[in-house]
């Protein structure tokens, strides 16, 4: 893995550790809900906050 990609995956990770403690999602749960909706997006927060609270 070249330096650039695996600072990506970190930033990822760092980001979705963020979303699942901010919403109390799993961080797997986070990543999905990131992959589905965009990593930047004031969607996806929504989204995992309305994921929470329909679980």
């Amino acid at each position: 893995m070249t330096a650039k990609k695996q600072k990506t995956g970190e930033s990822k990770d760092k980001k979705a550790l963020r979303l699942a403690e901010t919403t109390d999602v799993s961080p797997k749960q986070a990543k999905e809900l990131m992959r589905k909706h965009g990593k930047d997006s004031p969607k996806v927060e929504k989204e995992a906050r309305n994921f929470k609270a329909e679980g």
